[in-house]
């Protein structure tokens, strides 16, 4: 978190440009320090009818998180002071809204590291307005509530795990997991269908969006980190097994 040297941070609005949607009561906070580059995402978000502030550096992105308390962020990795992966860190310690990751290198640490602290999305620069306009659309669509049908108990055992699916609560052992909403949301699409074997794509459509375009080895990162919270061994998984050629699928426990 800033010193307290540093000032509370007021971020800067978007350039009006007249929404075009319904979807105004979203606000987004706009990380980057590279300020033609934020004015201009800016301003296609506003235009797609978000409400949206900018900011560009790492301290003031996590003051304006805070107190602004933003739908989504989109958040550049490389940031004066606090890099991306930091501010996403800090962040997360009391907030759980959908940040979109922007780095300027396709490489995979970039990804890795970014997803590692919570990102929900990544997208590789240069990029496309109008396709980052679509990924913001794309995961404020998701439904705040984990994702589940009407056949799922609100509370499902695997051994030693339990998930209660209304409070969003994960126990292993009688001990609790705090997951972030992605990977609590496929443990959720998982845990309601435990017979059956997930592609990626069926888990993007379930937990993200069957409109969402982009590396579907997305859903890999986030189950890594979901089986290391659940002390679940890769070798030799007891909750979430992988489907050689298929995807995933939940294990007894």
């Amino acid at each position: 978190m800033s010193s307290p040297a540093h000032p509370p941070a007021t971020p800067s609005r978007a350039p009006a440009t007249g929404p075009t949607s319904g979807a105004a009561s979203a606000r987004i906070l706009v990380v980057e320090d590279e300020k033609d580059l934020a004015k201009m995402v800016g301003a296609y978000l506003e235009r797609a009818g978000y409400a949206v502030d900018l900011v560009h550096n790492g301290h003031d992105a996590v003051d304006a998180a805070r107190t602004g308390r933003p739908d989504a962020i989109v958040l550049d990795l490389g940031l004066p002071g606090l890099d991306g992966v930091e501010v996403c860190r800090q962040v997360r310690t009391f907030s759980d809204c959908y940040i979109l990751m922007l780095t300027a290198r396709d490489d995979e640490v970039d990804k890795l590291v970014g997803l590692s602290v919570g990102a929900d999305d990544y997208i590789t620069k240069p990029f496309s307005p109008r396709e980052l306009v679509a990924r913001v659309q794309v995961v404020l669509r998701r439904p705040r509530s984990a994702p589940s049908s009407d056949r799922g108990e609100a509370i499902r055992t695997f051994g030693d795990l339990s998930v209660d699916v209304e409070s969003r609560e994960v126990h292993v052992a009688g001990q609790p997991v705090e997951l972030t909403r992605t990977e609590f949301d496929i443990l959720a699409v998982l845990t309601d269908r435990p017979r059956l074997a997930y592609s990626r794509r069926q888990l993007i459509d379930e937990v993200w969006d069957a409109a969402w375009v982009g590396d579907e080895h997305i859903v890999d990162v986030h189950v890594a980190h979901l089986r290391r919270k659940l002390g679940d061994d890769p070798s030799s998984p007891r909750f979430v097994d992988t489907v050689r050629g298929v995807g995933y699928r939940m294990g007894t426990g």
